[in-house]
């Protein structure tokens, strides 16, 4: 199998996608919870298709680029679950491919073919977790179509306007999920090793960094946003993200297969020898990208939704050498079987009795959003979760700007004081919601500041479940 895709012809492609779609669909088929990070990018694309303004009237810290995209996605569908699932296996498949081409073009490695998409996607179907589209897994692909534009065409060096592109592309990306910004560090190593002129062109990877963070700002001053984006994205964007449901033992234990696999490809790619001096600088590069991309995953302490994705370039790059000509080619091609059952494995054990128990790793789907049983009854209602639980808009709609209660502590941090009572009042609305969920116990105190907007609402049976009469 090795040795097949080790050849550029379309057969090679085609057989990769129909791989890929083999190893991955059947379990979409079959169904896959909603993860906690899908839940609230379905809470914030149906409040921006209503009309909200991201930090102005939606108390959320989803980059602004990611939140377009969920509003994007309501407007073709409404709670477009599916079409989420699509798009990350869609989002993927673009990320090897366009990997795969930047490594054939530039030859980065001796050897051409299909091999690094091949590691590249099995490796990242091992876990779940990337098949729910994250703001991490949509702005990882600006970053890996930024590669091409880091590297020189020509002995002269850079045309200025690929390094512009490159910083545009990284800051797109950041626009997604913010601790991407990180791989900046990654062009400007790119230009210290490529470029002649470091200085001005390391000014000019900045500048096309900037200037979308500068689009964006100027219109959120223009609709009255800005301080919302400084507070809500910019300030707690690198230590406050929405965080996996996975735990931590599990998500370190399905590290364990790539991990083994990066090593490897690392020690035989230190131990190779490159003739050009492209393809050496181009390793040094790869290096420095591992780097941050380890980094950057520990920005969330490796908790971010398909924090997987931001190891596979630099796997599938170094994988190349693990997988090129040896004399005892039969191990190659044992080691790239035991890849794929591995794959296979590690994603079916929940479809395979007691295999869960025996490898010690509780599936994915177990720790999926489940709706709360005592709110069985409450279904297609505009509520107000006062909590961080928000299993309650599963079946319901948000009311509210305060979407985050961390974030929203802003306001209801501060009900001594004057101004966060009036702005508590102005931001309930015109039509305030039909429920309020009180898992905090701060309506009875609200009741008493703000009788005109909360005294409307009495207690169910439910605990906690307050209705408006």
């Amino acid at each position: 199998m090795l040795r097949f895709f080790k050849s550029s012809l379309p057969a090679q492609l085609l057989a990769l996608l129909l791989l890929v779609l083999a190893l991955r669909l059947p379990l979409l088929w079959l169904g896959l919870p909603l993860t906690a990070a899908e839940l609230r990018a379905l809470l914030v694309g149906e409040r921006l298709h209503g009309g909200a303004l991201p930090y102005r009237d939606l108390f959320d810290g989803t980059a602004p680029l990611a939140a377009a995209t969920f509003a994007a996605f309501d407007a073709v569908l409404s709670r477009p679950v599916a079409l989420y699932r699509l798009a990350a296996l869609f989002l993927l498949v673009v990320q090897a491919l366009r990997l795969n081409l930047v490594l054939n073009r530039y030859d980065v490695h001796p050897e051409r073919g299909y091999v690094a998409a091949l590691t590249y996607l099995l490796v990242g179907s091992i876990s779940t977790d990337l098949d729910a589209l994250s703001p991490l897994l949509l702005g990882h692909t600006f970053v890996v179509f930024a590669l091409s534009a880091l590297l020189p065409t020509s002995r002269e060096g850079y045309d200025n306007r690929r390094l512009f592109r490159a910083g545009f592309l990284i800051g797109l990306g950041a626009l997604c999920y913010l601790p991407l910004a990180l791989f900046v560090v990654v062009g400007l190593f790119a230009v210290v090793v490529f470029a002649p002129n470091s200085f001005r062109n390391s000014l000019l990877l900045l500048c096309g960094f900037f200037f979308p963070y500068a689009l964006v700002a100027t219109f959120f001053f223009y609709t009255g946003a800005l301080p919302g984006f400084a507070q809500f994205h910019l300030e707690p964007g690198l230590t406050n993200l929405i965080a996996s449901a996975l735990p931590a033992g599990l998500q370190l234990r399905l590290l364990v297969v790539p991990g083994v696999v990066l090593v490897l490809a690392l020690l035989r790619s230190l131990g190779t020898s490159l003739g050009l001096v492209f393809q050496i600088k181009f390793r040094q590069l790869m290096l420095v990208w591992l780097l941050v991309a380890l980094v950057t995953a520990a920005v969330e302490r490796g908790a971010a939704p398909g924090v997987l994705v931001l190891l596979l370039p630099p796997l599938a790059y170094f994988s190349l050498f693990l997988w090129q000509r040896h004399r005892q080619a039969w191990l190659l091609e044992l080691l790239l079987l035991l890849l794929l059952n591995a794959a296979v494995v590690l994603r079916y054990r929940a479809q395979v009795p007691r295999l869960e128990a025996l490898l010690r790793m509780p599936a994915e789907s177990r720790f999926g959003v489940q709706p709360d049983p005592r709110y069985a009854a409450l279904r297609g209602q505009s509520l107000f979760v006062l909590g961080s639980d928000d299993r309650a808009y599963l079946h319901n709609r948000p009311a509210t700007p305060y979407l985050d209660w961390p974030l929203s502590q802003a306001d209801f941090g501060h009900l001594n004081e004057y101004a966060a009572v009036v702005r508590v009042a102005q931001r309930m609305g015109p039509v305030p919601p039909d429920y309020l969920l009180d898992q905090v116990s701060e309506v009875p105190r609200l009741k008493l500041l703000l009788p005109g907007v909360f005294g409307a609402y009495a207690l169910t049976g439910t605990p906690g479940l307050y209705r408006r009469k």
